[in-house]
């Protein structure tokens, strides 16, 4: 009776896992609140691995199956997948155990954690394993290595990357007389979309946008403005912001022009919000992170579209800059329990796993190769949407602006634009919040070098 019992309770917790819900930043629906541990339990005969994440939803579901492949693959190892909340609320847990016993093996940090990380002092660059082992890391994705490679060398391992796209309602288009094989591709064209959205539509909005710093880089870096100065802070330490009034002002002014126009769906911060909008015919057209594409597509009750992100007409389209998290190993283990990450690592790069990855969620096959599994070519035939996001990575022109910015400060910058936005959102003058986001980013840029005795 105790054992049917067990296996009741045990069907329980994981039935409850698996309907956990969502956060309103879905960089990469890393959207859940509740610990999970994946695997069997720590077994004697294997060297455990503590792998701290942040993967929610669909984006869950997809590595705890990873995880689990991988455990039973192998006699050695066993890796046990821990979430820990936010990207955010992941790196504060972090920095209270950084040092201790009670930190893992590796953890998954968003991008902009980069400079963060490799300043605590608590991590071991992944290129002493790559050196070690003649591991080779030119296979994989070539924008993805931009963004991740400093000066030739590798703190990190890529892992689950976006960028983010334009979705749009099909059904919406055609019913307002639009081509939904042709969206809009500019600032303007989204403009006029959404004024013959909104007269075919009474009760439809045609365009929103979150207000989120990442979506606000991604935005500058379309039009081949830096984020931060000294080439984004790939040359040297930033002293100051990169980008001028005009590449600022022109994403604070076309929202504007859609909120005066009635145009424009107002979800602020909250991403969860917009995207229910969406499904629920709220809004016809918004942008949000590559690693949404298979939930939305998979929950609209109408043919989704996916296009590229929109950029000034006067600017030509210069691509994006890579988002999502990468993974970490930590400083003070054991050196079994390292290579056992290591490991752990090496197969997460693999084809048949990255493909899996990729259509399990909608981020990027780390490795491009994965785009020739056989699973990669069914779920493009099926959902052809998926193959835009990688269309649009691809095609992104190298860049210091499509590389993307590093700096410590990065996570506060992200709120001061929001705010910026959020004011445009709400009837506040363009000029007054584009000179506060400027001068509170200049003051978080001199704070963060302050702090570092720069």
């Amino acid at each position: 009776m105790k054992k049917i019992m067990m296996v009741l309770t045990l069907s329980l917790v994981f039935i409850l896992a698996a309907c956990s819900g969502g956060n309103s930043n879905p960089v990469d629906g890393s959207q859940n609140k509740e610990t999970e541990k994946t695997g069997s339990e720590k077994s004697s005969e294997k060297q455990l691995v503590t792998f701290w994440h942040s993967m929610g939803g669909a984006g869950q579901d997809a590595l705890n199956s990873i995880v689990e492949d991988f455990n039973k693959s192998q006699d050695n190892i066993q890796v046990n997948a821990e979430y820990q909340g936010t990207y955010d609320e992941s790196l504060t847990k972090f920095n209270a155990v950084a040092g201790t016993d009670s930190a893992p093996t590796m953890i998954q940090t968003f991008e902009i954690g980069t400079k963060s990380m490799i300043n605590s002092g608590n991590i071991i660059p992944i290129q002493e394993f790559v050196d070690a082992d003649g591991y080779e890391m030119s296979g994989l994705e070539k924008n993805i290595i931009n963004y991740y490679s400093l000066d030739g060398k590798f703190y990190s391992m890529p892992f689950n990357s976006s960028t983010p796209v334009m979705y749009y309602n099909k059904d919406a288009f055609k019913a307002a007389g639009l081509d939904p094989e042709n969206p809009p591709a500019t600032y303007e064209e989204v403009e006029e979309a959404s004024k013959k959205i909104v007269a075919a539509h009474s009760d439809m909005k045609g365009f929103a946008l979150q207000a989120y710093g990442w979506l606000w880089e991604q935005l500058l870096a379309n039009q081949g403005a830096l984020l931060l100065n000294n080439d984004n802070g790939r040359s040297k330490t930033p002293t100051e912001i990169g980008w001028t009034e005009e590449e600022g002002k022109s994403i604070l002014n076309w929202v504007k022009h859609m909120v005066d126009d009635g145009t424009f769906a107002n979800y602020g911060t909250n991403g969860d919000n917009m995207v229910a909008g969406f499904l629920a015919g709220d809004v016809s057209m918004f942008l949000q992170s590559s690693a949404s594409a298979r939930d939305v597509i998979d929950n609209a009750p109408f043919e989704v579209g996916i296009a590229f992100l929109p950029h000034p007409e006067n600017k030509e389209r210069q691509g994006v800059v890579i988002g999502g998290a990468s993974l970490w190993m930590i400083d003070g283990k054991p050196e079994e329990e390292t290579k056992a990450a290591w490991e752990f690592m090496k197969y997460l790069q693999t084809p048949e796993v990255q493909g899996k990855w990729h259509v399990g969620t909608g981020y990027f096959a780390i490795n491009p190769a994965a785009y020739d599994e056989q699973v990669v070519k069914e779920a493009w035939a099926e959902k052809p949407q998926l193959q835009v996001t990688v269309e649009q990575l691809q095609s992104t022109k190298p860049s210091f602006a499509t590389q993307g910015a590093l700096m410590d400060m990065l996570p506060e910058g992200r709120k001061i634009t929001e705010a910026a936005l959020e004011s445009v959102y709400n009837g506040g003058d363009v000029d007054e919040a584009h000179q506060n986001a400027v001068k509170q980013f200049n003051e978080a840029i001199k704070k963060a070098n302050k702090a570092r005795g720069e």
